[in-house]
């Protein structure tokens, strides 16, 4: 990619290269928000005094919040320009960062805590597709996939980085540069809020309007369909983990009711004469099997990551910290081959591409599914370092694959509704895998008989049947593979890439 200038929407000079770089830059503190209480859980159960239960609302309605907005981000990127909009969500990322960093350490204030989140969320929502947005619109078809390879680095690599380093900053204290980082769990939160602040105050001076706006009408009904539809859809999956697939209230009904309004949404953007969220890009075939090939991956991705924390810290006793670092070698390959994903997609082509990662993928999963307590602490860093490899060799190239199956128009909606599928991915994939780990647990643990007469014996059983659970878990992740690598034979052979597209 050449940092030359070229011209904005209202003809005036740019620096491609530094715009990129910011936004970049922005949303890897955005990126580093949506894992990065995982670790600190315990501590904030202690400092304001709650349950787990109540502990992971911080993490929940994050997710929720985040889902929401996902959709609408379309309509507000036709809107408004993409200065104004990148100033309010970095503005508001900022101020949700602050407000949880600083709410009173007190029971009675927890609710402000996750109010900071779900502000944080909100801008999470708007960022992750304006970035994918800005690159469609700056950078043309051949020079598109180093650029998304670099978003690749940044949306696949901080939320990985998220617990390793809320477990290096909640160890102990920390000296950098002079300045001495505590380690009280609202440090966790200053490394994003110094990088978004300094993205907020450099906005205005780099950030350009690249992408043309459209007079829209805003459809509010719309906005309420897909808020309460995706937000009821998700807070099922959500709560799969800790009730069950047979939980009506909680489980059951919202999954149903989330279904019943996304369906009405669907129904009546397609009769819509201008679309909140422009279902019908759906009818490019090549879009549509893309998309499908990514929530895959995906879903790959997030249910095993999930999982493998649970794993290091119940089965090989680690802590937050060190299971954090026996996967910090997966994230950084991850980032290390996100940006030559993009070079090969350009040589290989996405078939051949997809097939090759979605392979690799499934080498570094296959042995999850005969893991036993005796397997080493290094083997499963190995394991998971190669299945990050296949990630990031398949999930930018057809995030990538999809954008270029529509016109330049429709890529707004393309971006939302990518977005959109991957998000809802993230959140079934992990709900899938965990109940399944769960469910098998509940079938295999020991009688609480003996657990009052033998309770060494009973504690080996209760580890081997958590060792059933986990290996069922990852069978099924590595189902996600192999039906990755099915799906590939059906892509196009080469990408439509074109010079000077």
């Amino acid at each position: 990619m050449k940092n030359t200038q070229h011209l904005d929407i209202h003809g005036q000079p740019y620096h491609r290269g530094l715009l990129l770089t910011l936004t970049l830059f922005a949303t890897f503190a955005a990126a580093l928000m949506q894992t990065s209480l995982g670790t600190a859980l315990p501590r904030l159960m202690t400092v304001f005094d709650i349950n787990l239960s109540t502990a992971q609302q911080a993490t929940t309605w994050f997710l929720l919040a985040n889902a929401i907005m996902v959709p609408v981000s379309a309509s507000l990127i036709k809107r408004f320009s993409v200065r104004s909009l990148s100033m309010v969500a970095y503005g508001c990322l900022m101020v949700g960062i602050a407000i949880s960093a600083f709410t009173p350490a007190q029971n009675s204030m927890w609710f402000m805590f996750v109010i900071g989140r779900v502000v944080a969320a909100l801008a999470v929502g708007i960022m992750f597709p304006l970035l994918q947005i800005i690159i469609i619109n700056i950078y043309g078809k051949n020079e598109r996939s180093m650029a998304m390879g670099l978003m690749g680095l940044v949306v696949g690599m901080a939320p990985a980085l998220g617990p390793t380093l809320t477990g290096w900053i909640l160890n102990k204290n920390h000296v950098i540069l002079g300045f001495t980082l505590t380690n009280s769990w609202r440090s966790i939160f200053y490394l994003p809020l110094i990088v978004i602040a300094i993205a907020f105050v450099l906005c205005p001076f780099i950030i350009k309007d690249v992408v043309k706006r459209e007079k829209v009408t805003f459809d509010w009904w719309s906005l309420v369909l897909s808020s309460i539809g995706f937000g009821l859809f998700l807070m099922g999956f959500t709560n799969v983990s800790a009730n069950g697939w047979g939980d009506l209230s909680s489980v059951v009904a919202p999954i149903v009711g989330g279904v019943i309004l996304i369906t009405i949404l669907v129904y009546r953007q397609l009769h819509l004469e201008t679309p909140f969220l422009d279902v019908r890009v759906f009818k490019s075939r090549r879009f549509t099997l893309t998309t499908i090939t990514m929530v895959l991956a995906t879903m790959a991705m997030m249910g095993v990551e999930m999982m493998l924390p649970t794993y290091l810290q119940n089965v090989h006793r680690l802590t937050a910290l060190n299971s954090g670092l026996a996967l910090l070698p997966g994230a950084l390959l991850m980032g290390l081959f996100s940006p030559i994903a993009g070079k090969l997609y350009d040589v290989a082509g996405i078939k051949r591409l997809t097939i090759a990662g979605f392979s690799i993928l499934a080498v570094g999963t296959l042995p999850f599914a005969y893991i036993d307590m005796s397997t080493s602490t290094m083997m499963i860093t190995v394991m998971y370092a190669i299945r990050m490899v296949g990630i990031a060799l398949v999930l930018m190239p057809l995030t990538t694959e999809a954008m270029a199956a529509l016109p330049l128009a429709k890529t707004t909606d393309g971006t939302a509704v990518n977005n959109t599928a991957r998000q809802i991915a993230s959140s079934v994939g992990t709900a899938v895998l965990t109940s399944i780990t769960q469910n098998v647990i509940n079938n295999h643990e020991p009688s609480h008989t003996l657990k009052l007469a033998d309770p060494l014996k009973y504690a080996d059983k209760y580890l081997q049947a958590s060792m059933d659970g986990f290996q069922v878990a990852f069978i099924v992740g590595l189902g996600f593979a192999v039906a990755g690598i099915i799906l590939a034979f059906w892509l196009t052979k080469k990408s439509t890439v074109k010079k000077g597209a």
